[in-house]
């Protein structure tokens, strides 16, 4: 698969995992959340797949696009595979609610309408 068409792949599938915790979250509260060990554990799963697509995008498209945060992404996914002891879930739960659906705005203009179909 060409570069260009892989990271649109990825793209998309950040996208769509985005979309789902924001789906997933809709109308839930901290104490809800905090209360939902299925939910935590689906919004962990979906975290960690934007975090692992992030890092298979190209380095050029990366650079393309600063606005995305993708070392904090990255980062974060890291943290969730690999310190899931210390993973604070109010902090998940604000990724969720804020950074997602702002995640969401900068990816769904990226993504061809026939990749998101």
């Amino acid at each position: 698969m060409p570069r260009d068409r892989q990271d649109v792949a990825l793209l998309w599938d950040m996208l769509q995992a985005a979309r789902q915790i924001a789906d997933f979250t809709a109308g839930t509260t901290l104490p809800e959340y905090s209360g939902n060990d299925m939910l935590q554990a689906a919004v962990e799963r979906k975290l960690e797949i934007i975090g692992e697509a992030a890092r298979a995008v190209s380095e050029d498209f990366r650079t393309a696009h600063p606005a995305i945060p993708w070392r904090g992404i990255i980062s974060q996914r890291h943290f969730i595979a690999h310190e899931y002891g210390e993973i604070r879930q109010e902090k998940l739960f604000a990724v969720a609610t804020i950074r997602i659906p702002e995640l969401i705005a900068l990816l769904a203009p990226l993504v061809p309408p026939e990749t998101a179909g």
